[in-house]
């Protein structure tokens, strides 16, 4: 059955009501013993959005950037365009990763307490919000507290893959599932 609420705008597919080609992915999701968020429901309605996502995110989860990074810039997208869905997704994986509240806070805000983390976040929100390119003394800020080209190349992946999940989940307009209420207040 498809789902749809008063905050849904297309339906939230199972693998019964998915098209064949991606009720097959949901599927297999569910016999793993995984289950399938909303977002993925939603991107089911269809196969090559989510075979591009699925194809990214595969690939970008056997990368070289670690996971407590990635998931730092995964909330920091998801709070700049107003995503509720995904920074209470992103905030328990996060969680999951080892960052605690307050990293979860800071990131949330392109900021860390760590400066390493921190100089990535800054040269990527320069990417994020820019006009055109960024300062390249970010990029060379970045360099500087010792990220490698491939994983600043991977983190702009990243800040790609997380934009495409924020951009889908806001015109949805997903609604939240239940959330640790520590972890949702909006970012100082």
């Amino acid at each position: 059955m498809t789902v749809k609420t008063d905050y849904s705008r297309f339906d939230i597919h199972d693998e019964l009501t998915a098209p064949e080609e991606t009720a097959r992915l949901l599927r297999g999701m569910s016999d793993a013993g995984g289950s399938v968020s909303k977002f993925v429901g939603v991107l089911a309605g269809s196969p090559a959005a989510m075979r591009g996502f699925a194809k990214m995110r595969h690939e970008l989860r056997g990368g070289v950037l670690p996971r407590p990074t990635a998931e730092r810039i995964a909330l920091a997208v998801a709070e700049r365009r107003g995503d509720t869905y995904s920074v209470a997704q992103h905030a328990r994986t996060a969680k999951a990763a080892g960052l605690g509240l307050d990293e979860i806070s800071r990131a949330r805000s392109w900021n860390s307490n760590d400066p390493r983390e921190a100089a990535l976040l800054a040269f990527l929100q320069a990417l994020f919000d820019a006009e055109g390119r960024p300062a390249h003394h970010l990029l060379e800020e970045a360099r500087e507290a010792d990220w490698t080209d491939e994983q600043l190349l991977e983190a702009v992946a990243h800040l790609a893959l997380n934009e495409f999940q924020s951009l889908m989940s806001n015109a949805a307009a997903l609604p939240q599932d239940q959330t640790d209420p520590t972890i949702l207040p909006a970012a100082a």
